[in-house]
């Protein structure tokens, strides 16, 4: 077991509190001075809680985890700089892969099994104490959730190891399911409305675990095609629906006010991991930067293409048709654009032959409507304005506009990537000079790309090496509609899944520059009809509404498409991807522990 000391001020507001968990199960010569008895008081509980959304940021935000939930789909390849890369091509994918989450959720699990074993004589009003057992139910489930999409059979564990074991099991995944389903519907019961004291901000409450149970309704009815799993979801989601007003959720108007720093916890956001600048919580250091292993917020970096070092005035296109870097680059690496870590792009690939020839699928798929979809422009950075004086001559090796000029800080283009082909690119715009360089579709790369831009921190202040102290939002109030728009889809009711998408697709036709009328022609326009659903638009739909957002790899899972539309879009994975990769593989780590009673078994194919 560990101890580890935190101060919570983040998820509770209690004061300096133990945040106590058993190590992974399995491993010998565990030291604590925890035991049972540690939970049999409020302020054990509320360690051990506070103590397992502690935890949640080693995963959410982080490298690793990023790269588990997004690379080897139809959403992104690899950027230049990709780490992980086995988990993006499918090649070579093993246990040594993976092991961080899975050794985090099971401390967390052993420590949730010891407040809901020894917490219920807590002395406390009978409401407050069944809140707190309900928060340990809730993020039970949250993890095993977790676990059993990633690697089906796992280990259930429902009471507290206090004695250390060699031997270890995997229960059936239905038995897993049963466990969820029987956590969350606890807790739904038990659950205020909106967080109350000691909980605050965006802890769990009565619809967040009606949102995760909704979920695990529809991922279990796509494993056993169970019409009455779809039901229930849809059921659930129209309840929260129904009640958003009491549960003080709803969406904004405008699809960019969800990924405004104002507006991290605000109605449309259900669940957070919490992040934050103030030291005293062991998470940050002002000033003191961040390595890509720490339990941070890192999410700003992923997507971010070398700006600073690629952007040079006079790049150009070579023989082949390549974007080559020439000159001085009109940026330096500032907070404000972030810092570059080149790691996962948006898959731009041309495919050249077949059902997409000549389509990528992030342009002509997901995004194809950008003219009416403002979540393109909402995603995505498309422009970078000057941050450095730089002078570039007339005679410049590889200046081709036959002019000199100084950008203008704050005011020039030092880059565009435009949605478009523009004649001229990079040094023109059609027959106009541009200072600064045009990289449009056709000159993206692994090292040239647009980058993401809803999960940006300018807040971090000079050190833009800072992590970001913006927190992961998890579970946002659109994902009830969508939810309930492939429950609906899968129980053969189109009609009602058109309903639901189409209040996300009239949502994103909004643009707070757009005229009253020009709003009701884009809703008009990206308005569809029962006959428009199907399981590939409602996916493309996700791509829009979540592109990035730690869903995709369990999206394409649970809709048993991962194999179907990596070999479709993706041709770094297509080659390799074959259909045991729709489970991850046990942790390595794992396996090498159980040296007692029968070995702990791989997945099929690792």
């Amino acid at each position: 077991m560990k101890n580890k000391l935190i101060k919570s001020g983040i998820l509770l507001l209690a004061a300096t509190i133990l945040n106590s968990g058993c190590k992974k199960i399995l491993e010998e010569n565990p030291q604590s001075g925890i035991v049972p008895s540690f939970f049999a008081s409020p302020s054990g509980v509320l360690g051990g809680i506070a103590g397992v959304y502690n935890d949640i940021r080693s995963a959410w935000g982080t490298e690793g985890f990023t790269t588990e939930m997004v690379a080897g789909t139809d959403e992104h390849l690899a950027g230049a700089s990709a780490s992980g890369i086995q988990v993006h091509n499918y090649n070579g994918l093993n246990g040594s892969n993976f092991g961080a989450a899975w050794g985090t959720a099971y401390t967390d699990i052993n420590t949730l099994n010891g407040v809901l074993e020894y917490g219920q004589s807590i002395d406390l009003p009978d409401a407050t104490r069944r809140q707190y057992l309900a928060q340990a139910k809730f993020l039970r489930a949250f993890w095993y959730f977790y676990l059993v999409q990633t690697f089906g059979d796992v280990p259930l564990h429902t009471t507290f190891i206090t004695v250390p074991s060699q031997a270890d099991s995997r229960q059936p995944v239905a038995q897993v399911y049963d466990q969820i389903i029987k956590d969350l519907t606890d807790a739904v019961a038990d659950l205020p409305n909106t967080p109350t004291a000691p909980f605050i901000s965006k802890a769990a409450s009565k619809p967040t675990a009606q949102y995760l149970l909704a979920k695990v309704y529809l991922t279990r009815g796509w494993l056993n095609n169970t019409n009455a799993d779809f039901v229930q979801a849809y059921t659930i989601c129209n309840n929260i629906i129904a009640n958003k007003a009491a549960y003080g959720l709803d969406l904004w108007q405008d699809y960019g006010d969800a990924f405004n720093p104002v507006n991290d916890y605000g109605k449309e956001t259900m669940f957070v991991s919490d992040h934050s600048i103030d030291p005293k919580y062991g998470q940050y250091t002002v000033g003191g930067g961040a390595s890509g292993g720490a339990a941070q917020n890192l999410t700003p970096w992923f997507y971010i293409w070398n700006y600073p070092s690629n952007s040079g005035l006079n790049s150009f296109k070579n023989g082949s048709g390549a974007l080559v870097n020439s000159g001085t680059s009109g940026m330096v690496r500032d907070a404000a654009n972030g810092r570059p870590y080149i790691r996962i792009r948006p898959n731009s690939y041309v495919w050249p032959s077949g059902t997409n020839a000549g389509k990528r699928y992030i342009l002509d798929q997901a995004f194809v409507n950008r003219t009416n979809d403002s979540r393109w422009d909402n995603t995505f950075q498309k422009v970078w304005i000057s941050n450095t004086a730089v002078t570039n001559t007339a005679g410049a090796a590889n200046n081709s506009r036959g002019i000199g000029y100084t950008m203008t800080v704050g005011v020039d283009t030092a880059i565009w990537i435009p949605d478009v082909e523009i004649a001229g690119a990079p040094q023109f715009n059609g027959a106009t000079p541009f200072k600064g360089i045009i990289i449009p579709p056709s000159l993206w790369t692994n090292s040239y790309f647009p980058s993401v831009k809803k999960f940006m921190d300018p807040s971090r202040g000079s050190n833009f090496n800072d992590p970001s102290t913006r927190p992961v939002v998890m579970y946002r109030f659109s994902d009830v509609y969508l939810i309930a728009a492939e429950a609906y889809f899968k129980d053969g009711k189109l009609t009602e899944a058109a309903n639901m998408l189409n209040v996300i697709r009239q949502r994103a036709a909004y643009r707070k520059t757009n005229t009253a009328p020009q709003n009701a022609a884009a809703a008009a326009a990206l308005t569809i009809t029962s006959a428009d659903v199907t399981l590939d638009f409602i996916l493309d739909e996700r791509s829009r509404e979540f592109y990035g957002e730690w869903q995709r790899w369990q999206d394409l899972v649970r809709t048993r498409s991962l194999i179907t539309r990596v070999k479709a879009w993706n041709p770094e994975a297509a080659v390799n991807i074959q259909n045991f990769h729709m489970l991850r593989p046990i942790p390595q780590s794992q396996i090498d522990r159980v040296v007692e009673g029968p070995p702990f078994p791989q997945n099929p194919g690792y």
